[in-house]
């Protein structure tokens, strides 16, 4: 329901909230808000003859919310004229400067130029900012993982959320404040809420004239600061009487005797109205009308990045083709949050569905057993949203199973999808996985786990699959033609020809990208080193992927490749000149990006592994510990990134560089230099050191063997690691 009301309710009145919120900031921040300082010491008679005294025409005295104070006169030549005074010495200072956009703005925030129907549309977007703010908080407890996290430093999901929530939690305290204010304000004109003192019973009049003002003993009594307003009597009307409104109450003064003629407080209602006043708009407040204006300015913020969580949670969900459920062998149902689970569901489906099987792709709240009338296996891949609840497209799911006559014939695969940043990592697949099993559900295998959206364990997840399965599957087939780029290679750097492994640095032109998707930061509009290359080679349908040694920041694309023996992807790359074409796509790879914090980071890369962890040390203009061991075969021609990683660590964006080259003498791989350097490894895993791996397999075998020597003495383990996030591997 908090989703619903949430999502539904904000984007309809997303502009008129913005507009709204917009000229509430301007009228914040406006200057007039800033007070000046009144003279304590004069009475409001002494105040009132130095006003009168410089505007001889005084006709009116006060003081707006603002503190300013202003005098009008009659002038026959010009009509009325309104006058600024200064509060100290009831001088002169000008004529009122006339503001007409800040009068338009007021018109604007009151009423959208519509009167009483657009101050309806006001208070309605108001009720639905209240609305908004409620069950954000309740969707953002549960993002974080209970209401005792609630602030505490968003992690995980896509960037547009992760804002989405971080300027919500800054401005909801502020929201509240003016929605509620606005809405007493709102009250007020339409009569709901009482507002104003009755007039005071009034004494009879002297019929004189002529006390002077700082002689009245009603006005001696009140200090200047305290006046809100003073009405004066009409020119030759000695029955006329001054009015006199202060922040006390409301009074008659007779203008020949200067006696107070009645007088009445202000009422509750009067004073309530006052504070909610100055809580609204922060007139006579500067840091309040300071704190109120930047506030609300995060409204355009909201709607702007709501708008972009939204469209992005349906570009992610499933575009290709469907079988439908009573005809498909494969029935993958989804629950996701943001979206992401959809990508490796589809990514599934591709490659089901180009071994030859047939795929029902749907979100798990459309859970339909008897549906599935020809089904042979029913894949779960559930994600966990904050403290283990249901994500969005899950909604319903357990109560089915729970009401299920019986299980299906198809056996069921669980795989859940999560952070280990949250204490209950992956609780709502595992609730998945047990109620299957309390229903008698036969499982196909056992339920596996994966974190940050990792891309390894993904890969061998679908292999273990593809074995219950009995057939081969390839992750990287097909894929959208929409998708793929045509890429120029600008540059080229060969290593490792003497050593029979040429290797290739290759630097590609940044394609160029549609205005919609840089707004939406889809493809190449928003990359980062680590993330993937897909590469389409000729002759084939299958992508090679290749992890990016570039990011967005730096203007190009780039990658490390390593000619294999007889690979038709590698060959095609590292025979290409500049000025010569590769088709290929953007993968982003969030498991194996460098989560941001000031703890020291662990790269350890061989051969073509060492391209992303380059990336990372050239991004690294904070200059945080960042501490590479790099392995090759020989110093000569195959040190990859050679002159950058020097000057990366002249600048400091290398704390250290540590190489092992296995055709020198003496011999040695980057675990042998690990296990060297234990001391100093041991020491920074101690001060929260995050570990990042890139290369082959045995090497990344032989580098957890090593730390596995290292860590125990701290009662530690790479496995242990992996659980906190702190040892991240990306293997080829």
């Amino acid at each position: 329901m908090s989703r619903f009301l949430h999502r539904w309710a904000a984007l309809p009145l997303a502009l008129v909230l913005s507009l709204v919120a917009l000229s509430g900031a301007w009228l914040s921040l406006s200057p007039l808000n800033v007070a000046g300082a009144g003279n304590t010491s004069l009475s409001l008679g002494q105040f009132a003859a130095q006003v009168v005294a410089a505007v001889p025409a005084t006709e009116q005295i006060r003081r707006t919310p603002a503190g300013q104070v202003t005098a009008v006169s009659f002038d026959p030549a010009v009509g009325m004229v309104e006058t600024v005074i200064d509060q100290a010495s009831g001088a002169v200072l000008g004529p009122v400067a006339e503001a007409p956009f800040t009068a338009w703005v007021l018109d604007l925030h009151r009423a959208l130029f519509l009167g009483d129907g657009g101050r309806i549309v006001v208070i309605v977007a108001s009720l639905v900012m209240l609305a908004l703010v409620a069950s954000g908080f309740a969707l953002a407890a549960r993002r974080m993982g209970g209401w005792r996290a609630i602030f505490l430093p968003v992690r995980g999901g896509a960037t547009a959320g992760r804002w989405h929530l971080s300027i919500a939690r800054l401005a909801a305290p502020a929201l509240v404040l003016s929605t509620l204010t606005a809405l007493w304000m709102a009250g007020a004109t339409f009569g709901i809420v009482p507002e104003g003192t009755a007039p005071p019973e009034m004494a009879p009049v002297s019929g004189t004239s002529g006390m002077r003002l700082d002689a009245m003993s009603a006005l001696a009594a009140v200090p200047a600061t305290d006046l809100r307003q003073l009405q004066f009597p009409r020119a030759g009307d000695a029955n006329g009487i001054y009015t006199l409104e202060t922040t006390a109450g409301i009074g008659y003064i007779d203008q020949g005797t200067g006696a107070l003629l009645g007088w009445a407080d202000r009422s509750l209602s009067d004073r309530v109205m006052d504070t909610v006043h100055l809580l609204h708009t922060g007139e006579g407040a500067a840091l309040l009308g300071l704190l109120l204006g930047l506030s609300v300015l995060g409204v355009p913020l909201l709607s702007g990045t709501g708008i972009v969580v939204w469209f992005e949670g349906r570009s992610r969900k499933p575009k290709q083709k469907n079988a439908a459920a009573e005809e498909a062998e494969t029935i993958v149902l989804v629950g996701s949050e943001g979206g992401t689970t959809w990508e490796f569901a589809r990514a599934l489906q591709a490659a089901i569905t180009a071994a030859g099987g047939t795929v029902h792709l749907a979100p798990m709240s459309d859970f339909e057993p008897a549906r599935y009338r020809v089904a042979r296996r029913v894949v779960v891949m559930a994600a966990s949203y904050g403290d283990g609840d249901a994500p969005a497209s899950a909604k319903g799911f357990l109560d089915r199973v729970a009401q299920m006559p019986k299980p299906p014939a198809a056996p069921l695969a669980v795989l859940g999808f999560g952070d280990r940043a949250f204490p209950r990592f992956c609780a709502y697949s595992d609730a998945v996985a047990r109620a299957a099993e309390a229903a008698g559900w036969h499982m196909l295998m056992p339920m596996a786990q994966i974190d940050a959206q990792a891309q390894a364990p993904f890969k061998s997840w679908v292999g273990r699959l593809a074995d219950a399965m009995g057939v081969s599957l390839d992750l990287h087939a097909p894929v959208s033609h929409d998708e793929i780029v045509s890429m120029e290679l600008i540059s080229r750097r060969d290593f490792g020809a003497q050593s029979q492994a040429p290797t290739s640095i290759l630097r590609f032109q940044l394609p160029q990208i549609s205005l919609l998707d840089r707004m939406r930061k889809r493809g190449f509009a928003r990359f980062a080193p680590g993330d993937l290359l897909g590469v389409l080679p000729d002759g084939d349908s299958r992508l090679r992927y290749y992890s990016l040694a570039s990011g967005m920041q730096d203007g190009f694309v780039e990658i490390c490749v390593r000619k294999q023996p007889g690979g038709l992807c590698s060959g095609q790359l590292t025979s290409l000149n500049p000025g010569e074409r590769v088709r290929a796509l953007l993968r982003a790879n969030p498991g194996f990006h460098p989560v941001d914090g000031p703890e020291p980071l662990i790269l350890i890369g061989a051969g073509a592994g060492v391209g992303p962890l380059a990336g990372f040390a050239r991004a690294n203009r904070q200059k945080r510990p960042i501490h590479l061991y790099f392995g090759t075969r020989s110093a000569q021609g195959e040190m990859l990134f050679g002159s950058e990683l020097a000057e990366w660590r002249a600048e400091g964006r290398l704390a250290s560089l540590t190489t092992a080259f296995s055709r020198n003498q003496p011999r040695a791989y980057v675990q042998d230099a690990l296990r060297q350097d234990r001391v100093r490894v041991a020491e920074l895993i101690a001060q929260g050191a995050r570990v990042m791996i890139c290369g082959g397999r045995d090497m990344a075998h032989g580098v957890a063997e090593a730390f596995d020597e290292i860590l125990a003495p701290l009662s530690l383990s790479p496995v242990l690691l992996k659980a906190e996030g702190r040892y991240v591997e990306d293997i080829f």
